[in-house]
């Protein structure tokens, strides 16, 4: 009997409808002859709430009570699906994170995993009862709760599905696989039957928001396989794969954006040797992620460096960033949070010369002007203007006739 993981997202039990839908998906599952587990999201918005509610307070709140806090829309979201698939004649047995227990640091807000005990799930699921897992949720070593970062609930399912070696891991969502763009805003984006691990991670990395990013790492290192499928259809989804041959005959496979960055330049530093060193310390040191990083040096013996942090931790580098700025010589600190970070992806690139080209290109050709320009092995990414996000990605897509089936 195969052992499947099925995570559902925020929207998939964002109503009781839905969650009886869910309870409904999963005991079928059952009865087809599955051995089943669930890990579930919040209720969609709930997160937010949370969020907002403790930001009325402060706009800097504890992250130790903020994971306290958030953790709590995955508890309620599990005891209710736990419930309806009893109502409907099943067994089951809702975990938190600490319950099962999902082991993790001590970074608040942004936890790893560091190890699962599976054996609470797999005797309910010898007993046939099904085990409904908190996504997103963990415990550190002093028995603080502890949460993922968001999106970390795709983490807890490939993680789960790890720890128990499931046969496959099916995240459910509400659409039904990975599109070569965000269909919502380009009508002409193409279901993929499958993409590669390395092409799903870059996407993931750059803003789509079908995976989180540690979810597909996780994924790729232990080799889980993944589906990412719709909770309101039964339509076949997205194959998360090995790469293959015949895959690099495509020059891309997938834009992304990210409208979840905001940009920092630091004016005129000194253009010495241990200066961006003492900038990018002090950074890391708060455990604050950089994007991508442009230094433009002067004739004067100065620098502008400038940089991309996510706009949730903007406020928090600057706190950090002013002082250093001015301890440093530096003529001032600039943001600008009205920013989108446009990228194409595929694993194409290695072999096909000519790509940047034609992106600048068909990016000029509507007047939208690059700010800055971060590249890898197959992903080429650009910031840009936010208000321009919607047409860059449109141009993109039809420049590599992303919306044609391939041949």
């Amino acid at each position: 009997m195969p052992l499947v993981v099925m995570k559902f997202g925020g929207t998939s039990v964002g109503s009781i409808e839905r969650i009886q839908n869910v309870a409904r998906r999963a005991l079928a599952a059952q009865t087809a002859g599955d051995r089943v587990i669930i890990v579930s999201s919040a209720m969609s918005g709930e997160t937010n709430r949370l969020i907002g509610l403790a930001t009325e307070i402060t706009k800097l709140p504890d992250p130790r009570e903020m994971d306290q806090l958030v953790s709590t829309g995955e508890t309620v979201a599990c005891g209710l699906l736990a419930i309806a698939i009893q109502n409907l004649g099943g067994k089951a047995r809702s975990y938190t994170g600490p319950q099962v227990p999902i082991r993790t640091g001590s970074d608040f807000m942004k936890a790893r995993i560091t190890a699962i005990e599976p054996e609470r799930l797999l005797r309910d699921v010898a007993a046939g009862v099904i085990p409904v897992v908190t996504g997103f949720q963990g415990i550190d070593a002093e028995g603080n709760v502890t949460t993922l970062g968001r999106g970390g609930s795709d983490l807890s399912a490939v993680a789960v599905a790890a720890a128990v070696k499931a046969d496959r891991c099916d995240i459910y969502t509400d659409v039904d696989g990975v599109y070569t763009t965000d269909p919502n805003m380009c009508p002409s984006a193409r279901k993929l039957g499958r993409i590669t691990h390395e092409e799903m991670l870059e996407a993931a990395s750059l803003g789509a928001k079908v995976l989180q990013t540690r979810s597909v790492e996780f994924a790729m290192k232990w080799k889980v396989p993944v589906q990412v499928r719709s909770s309101l259809s039964d339509a076949p989804g997205t194959m998360i794969v090995e790469e293959t041959k015949d895959m690099e005959g495509l020059i891309a496979t997938n834009v992304a954006y990210d409208k979840n960055e905001a940009k920092v330049t630091v004016q005129k530093v000194p253009d010495k040797p241990g200066i961006a060193a003492r900038i990018f310390k002090a950074i890391g040191d708060a455990n604050i992620n950089v994007d991508m990083i442009v230094q433009n040096v002067s004739a004067d013996g100065t620098t502008d460096l400038t940089f991309t942090v996510t706009k949730a931790e903007l406020e928090r580098t600057r706190t950090i960033i002013e002082p250093l700025a001015k301890e440093l010589g530096a003529a001032g600190v600039q943001t600008d949070s009205a920013i989108a970070k446009v990228s194409v992806v595929g694993l194409g690139m290695r072999s096909y010369a000519g790509v940047a080209s034609r992106m600048f290109q068909a990016l000029a050709r509507e007047s939208i002007n690059v700010l800055m320009i971060s590249t890898s092995e197959i992903r080429i990414s650009v910031v840009i203007s936010e208000k321009y996000t919607e047409l860059a990605v449109r141009t993109l897509h039809d420049e590599f006739k992303l919306g044609e089936n391939p041949a």
